[in-house]
């Protein structure tokens, strides 16, 4: 599974990358979690399973979403202070909106 993270600039997507990729192998997962800037998201998207979205970019989810919908990506909001998070949410977050929850 491919899993895209943009929380604007880079920075905090990519802590949360890290974090799912951490996630993903305690549990036995094969996960390629990336941090993407918006400006490159485009790109980024390629042949992705799924986009996760930090919350403070909601005032954009509509716009990121059409991105998203034209390369065929389901979107998921990350809940607030997902950054903080150890990974799980994030990773239980991406698997649950592609439907592949074990």
């Amino acid at each position: 599974m491919r899993i895209i993270v943009v929380c604007g600039a880079g920075a905090s997507s990519t802590f949360v990358a890290l974090r799912v990729r951490r996630a993903a192998d305690a549990r036995g997962l094969r996960v390629d979690a990336r941090a993407a800037a918006e400006a490159g998201l485009a790109e980024a998207l390629d042949g992705a399973d799924v986009l996760l979205v930090g919350a403070h970019l909601g005032d954009r989810v509509d716009a990121l979403r059409e991105l998203a919908a034209a390369a065929s990506v389901p979107v998921a909001v990350l809940p607030a202070g997902a950054t903080a998070a150890d990974g799980d949410d994030a990773l239980d977050l991406a698997l649950d909106t592609v439907g592949g929850r074990s």
